[in-house]
C-alpha cells in the first residue's frame, strides 16, 4: 500500500528552531494579493479580461462539443440502430479516447511550442470534426470523428485554464480561471438550447413537416447532424480570437524571452506590476529556461506529491458523478417518467441552473477560498445523490427527481466544477506546470471515460438507486481528500504557492 501523503510537503511547516509565523502576518500577506500584488487601481483591466475571455472560448467549445451528444442521442441511436447498453455507452464515451490523447500531448507540446498555438490547433480540430461528425454515414465513421473531436476537448480543457492562470494577478486568478468554467457552462447551455431548437424547429424549416411523427423521422435522419455541425461557427470565432491574444508571459520567460513577457505584463498591469511579476517568475525559473520538457522532474519526491494531489482532485471532479446527469440526462428523465419533448426542455433547465450557479462561484471563489467551496460541493452532492437513489428505490419519480437533479447541478456548478480547474492550474511549479497539468487532465478524462462508459451498464445491472448511492459514497471520499490534503491557495501568486509547496 502506498504511504500516505507527507503533509509537510503540502502544508508548509516552520523551520526547526524558529517560532511559527505570526498568523496575522499570514492573513495580511494573503489579503495583499501575494507576491505579484494587484493591478494598480488606475490601470484599466479591459485588456486582461479580453485575453482571458478569448482563451476561455476554448471552454465554450469544450462544453458544447461534450454535451451536444446528450440531446442528439435519441436520434442517432435510432439512425445507427444502437440497441445494447455497451453500444450506447461507447457512442457516448468514445470521444474520451481523444480527450485522453489530447490531454496527454498538450503538456509537452505547449511547453515546447507555447500555449497560444496549441489553443489554435484545438480550434481547427473542433471545426473540422464538427463537420465530419455531422456527415458520418456509418457508426464506425461517427466514432472516429468523435474521437478526433475529443482530441480538441483534451487540448482545450488543459490549455485554456492554464493560460488564464498564467496571465492572471493573484487577487483575480480565481475569478478569471472560473471564467473558463463559465464559458464551458455557456457551451453546455448553448448545446442544450440548440438541440431543442433543431429538434422542434428544423423539421418544419428543412424537412417540410409539422406533424410529430414526421418531425421525429426527420430528426432521426438529419436533425442530429445539424446538432453536431453547428459547432463549426464558434470554432471559427475561436480561431480568429487566438490570433490576437499574446503568448503566456510565464511561458515566454521559461523559454528565454523575458523582454516579450515584460511588455505583455505591462499591458496587463503597468510597468511597476510588470517588473515585480517578472522578477518573481525569474526567481522560480533559475537554470530552467529552454523548450526541453524534463518529465523526470515530475517524479522528484516533492513535486510527485503535488502531482498526486492534482490527479486525485481531477479524478474526484469526474467521479462525483455529475457528468452522468449531463451526458445521460435524456435517459435519466425518461426513466423518471418524462416524454422526449419534456426531457429536452428539462435538459435546457439543467443548463440554465448550471449557468446561474457558475456566476455564484465566480463571485465568491476569491473571497471564500478554494477549500471551503470544494468541501461544500462534496458534502452537498453526497446528500443529494443519496436522496436521488432513495427516490428511485421508492419509485418517487417526476418532479422530485427533476428538483434533486437541478440541486445537484447547482452545488456542482458553484463549487467543484470551477474550483477544481482553478486549483490544478495553481498548485504546480512554473517549470513543470504544462506537463503536470496534462497528466492531471489525462487522469480527469480517464476517470470521465470510466464513469460515462459504465453508467448504462451499472444502471441496467444494479439499478438507478444503487448507482446513485455509489456516487454518494464517492463524494464522501472526495470530501475527505479535500479536507485532509488540499491547502488554501486564495490570494497567493503562483510563485508564492510554488515556494510554499516545494521549499
Amino acid at each position: 500500500m502506498e504511504s500516505p501523503l507527507d503533509l509537510s510537503l503540502v502544508f508548509p511547516q516552520p523551520t526547526r528552531g524558529s517560532p511559527p509565523e505570526n498568523p496575522m502576518a499570514i492573513i495580511t500577506n494573503i489579503s495583499a494579493g501575494g507576491d505579484d500584488n494587484a493591478i494598480p487601481a488606475g490601470h484599466p483591466g479591459g485588456y486582461l479580461w479580453l485575453i482571458a475571455a478569448t482563451a476561455a472560448l476554448g471552454g465554450l467549445l469544450f462544453g458544447y462539443d461534450w454535451v451536444v451528444i446528450g440531446g442528439a442521442a435519441p436520434f442517432y441511436e435510432k439512425f445507427f440502430a444502437l440497441a445494447s447498453p455497451a453500444d450506447k455507452g461507447w457512442a457516448q464515451s468514445c470521444a474520451l479516447i481523444g480527450c485522453l490523447a489530447g490531454a496527454l500531448i498538450s503538456g509537452g507540446l505547449s511547453d515546447r511550442f507555447g500555449r497560444k498555438w496549441l489553443l489554435f490547433l484545438a480550434a481547427v480540430i473542433f471545426a473540422v470534426t464538427s463537420i465530419g461528425t455531422g456527415m458520418a454515414g456509418s457508426f464506425d465513421s461517427f466514432v472516429v470523428w468523435r474521437i478526433f473531436g475529443g482530441v480538441a476537448i483534451g487540448l482545450a480543457s488543459n490549455l485554456s485554464p492554464m493560460y488564464i492562470s498564467e496571465i492572471s494577478p493573484s487577487a483575480m486568478r480565481g475569478r478569471l480561471v472560473s471564467l473558463n468554467q463559465f464559458t464551458i457552462v455557456v457551451g453546455v447551455l448553448l448545446a442544450q438550447v440548440v438541440n431543442l431548437w433543431v429538434a422542434q424547429q428544423f423539421p418544419n424549416w428543412l424537412g417540410g413537416t409539422t406533424n410529430a411523427a414526421g418531425a421525429l423521422a426527420w430528426n432521426e435522419a438529419s436533425g442530429w447532424r445539424w446538432m453536431f455541425g453547428i459547432t463549426v461557427v464558434p470554432s471559427v470565432l475561436f480561431m480568429i480570437g487566438i490570433l490576437i491574444i499574446p503568448e503566456s508571459p510565464r511561458w515566454l520567460v521559461k523559454n528565454g524571452h523575458p523582454e516579450k513577457a515584460g511588455r505583455i505584463l505591462a499591458k496587463i498591469g503597468g510597468e511597476d506590476y510588470a517588473r515585480k511579476v517578472l522578477s518573481s517568475i525569474e526567481s522560480t525559473l533559475q537554470n530552467e529556461t529552454g523548450t526541453r520538457v524534463d518529465f523526470s522532474a515530475l517524479f522528484e519526491r516533492r513535486t510527485f506529491k503535488i502531482l498526486l494531489l492534482g490527479i486525485g482532485l481531477a479524478v474526484f471532479q469526474q467521479w462525483c458523478g455529475i457528468n452522468v446527469i449531463f451526458n445521460y440526462a435524456g435517459e435519466i428523465f425518461k426513466s423518471a417518467g418524462y416524454s422526449i419533448d419534456d426531457t429536452l426542455e428539462n435538459i435546457a433547465w439543467t443548463g440554465s441552473v448550471n449557468l446561474v450557479f457558475t456566476l455564484v462561484a465566480m463571485a465568491v471563489v476569491d473571497k471564500l477560498g478554494r477549500r471551503p467551496l470544494m468541501l461544500i460541493g462534496a458534502a452537498g452532492l453526497a446528500v443529494i445523490y443519496a436522496l436521488i437513489g432513495y427516490c428511485y428505490h421508492r419509485s418517487i419519480l417526476g418532479g422530485p427527481v427533476l428538483g434533486l437533479v437541478l440541486g445537484a447541478i447547482g452545488f456542482y456548478a458553484a463549487t467543484l466544477a470551477p474550483v477544481t480547474w482553478v486549483v490544478i492550474s495553481e498548485i504546480f511549479p512554473n517549470r513543470i506546470r504544462g506537463a503536470a497539468m496534462s497528466i492531471s487532465v489525462f487522469f480527469l478524462w480517464l476517470a470521465c471515460f470510466v464513469l460515462t462508459y459504465t453508467f448504462p451498464i451499472l444502471k441496467d445491472s444494479f439499478g438507478a438507486a444503487n448507482t446513485f448511492w455509489t456516487y454518494a459514497v464517492i463524494c464522501v471520499g472526495g470530501f475527505l481528500l479535500v479536507y485532509l490534503r488540499l491547502p488554501e491557495t486564495k490570494g497567493k501568486s503562483l510563485e508564492q504557492i510554488e515556494r510554499e509547496l516545494i521549499d
